[in-house]
């Protein structure tokens, strides 16, 4: 293992910050990026990330890895900071407003003009030059804040990995992850492994999250150059939600360790025998498909659905209950679906969303994240 420290564009005098990142396995070969709590308050991926870190060094030392793997446990040194009367604050950066995990650097049309006349026909020469000039251009990119700072380097950390595992979680939820419908077929066995009960499709869903700024350069380039010269999909990547931002236990985050185990040995990346599949939970499905259950007013919240339920359009899924006029109003759902995630709060305000269906019918367009 060798660990690597990355200092960050300092704050304020007298503020150092760093990320850490460490390497397993040979270089050269391929490359794997896994990394947790970009989102500082979502702690799963941390554990996770830990567990991760004594088993990767024991493969090592086996000699089993066959190609690096990279891990950064604590991908938001910044927002892990951010902590306001006892309540951590790490999805939005308290200076800029800005999302943690929103604004990652496009490079795909600079990157497009760059390569155009270099391509050839070989798709590992299309791939490798590619990957050169993302990390120019990466390198080259202007910082000018901290944040700034943490995101490029992140992603000059990945930008060249082959699989991308970005560790999350939500409010209260069952596990389920994010990627895109033409990654799909090489991350479905992470998805079996996982045991996620909801798989969600977007090539792009906005905002240029962590995962998709990688995997969309590649999806831009293949619409760009695609007819003319063979463009692989050069890295694909994944956002994996390992249920609620209260599920912290050793015996998950051991369990999904195994399960991410597991799946690098069934993609060759782990010598050793290929874990048998388990069956897939339940089939993805678009993100378009995702209806965003909102409340019409506020009030006390009061569930009737919990995370993993299947509801039926129209089911109730709440109540809001106004304790000053005593009117109970209740909330449910659109569509057919799982309900994959909900609110941690009991107080909800006019139009809060409260919770996430994952129907089966497209019902959204444009911009599909959270906030």
């Amino acid at each position: 293992m060798h660990h690597s420290t990355h200092d960050l564009l300092s704050p304020v005098p007298g503020i150092t910050r760093q990320l850490h990142s460490f390497h397993f396995g040979p270089r050269g070969g391929g490359k794997v990026y896994i990394q947790a709590s970009l989102h500082a308050d979502e702690l799963p991926g941390m554990l996770v990330a830990w567990h991760l870190k004594r088993r990767l060094t024991d493969l090592e030392h086996q000699g089993r890895l066959q190609r690096e793997i990279v891990l950064v446990p604590v991908a938001n040194p910044v927002g892990l900071e951010q902590v306001l009367l006892d309540a951590p604050l790490g999805r939005f950066e308290l200076q800029s407003g800005e999302n943690f995990n929103r604004n990652f650097v496009d490079l795909s049309d600079s990157i497009g003009d760059l390569i155009d006349g270099h391509l050839t026909q070989d798709p590992a020469h299309n791939i490798a030059l590619i990957r050169e000039y993302l990390r120019r251009g990466l390198d080259a990119h202007p910082v000018h804040t901290p944040l700034q700072s943490q995101r490029l380097t992140l992603q000059r950390l990945a930008c060249d990995a082959d699989i991308v595992l970005d560790l999350h979680c939500d409010f209260e939820a069952v596990e389920h992850l994010y990627t895109t419908p033409e990654a799909w077929p090489q991350v479905e066995p992470l998805a079996r492994y996982l045991g996620a009960q909801a798989s969600l499709l977007a090539t792009d869903s906005g905002g240029q999250s962590f995962d998709e700024c990688f995997s969309l350069v590649w999806w831009q380039l293949q619409q760009r150059f695609g007819k003319r010269y063979p463009i692989p999909l050069g890295s694909f990547s994944v956002t994996v939600e390992l249920r609620g931002q209260a599920d912290v236990s050793h015996e998950l985050a051991g369990k999904d360790c195994q399960a991410i185990l597991d799946f690098l040995t069934h993609a060759g990346v782990i010598e050793g025998p290929v874990p048998p599949l388990p069956s897939l939970a339940r089939a993805a499905t678009p993100l378009a498909a995702v209806e965003p259950v909102a409340a019409p007013l506020g009030g006390l919240l009061v569930y009737h659905a919990r995370p993993g339920q299947f509801l039926e359009a129209g089911q109730l899924i709440a109540e809001v209950i106004d304790p000053l006029n005593d009117r109970v109003t209740p909330v449910h759902t659109g569509q057919a679906g799982l309900l994959y995630a909900r609110s941690v709060r009991r107080m909800a305000t006019t139009g809060m969303v409260i919770a996430h269906v994952a129907g089966e019918d497209v019902c959204r367009s444009g911009y599909l994240l959270a906030n």
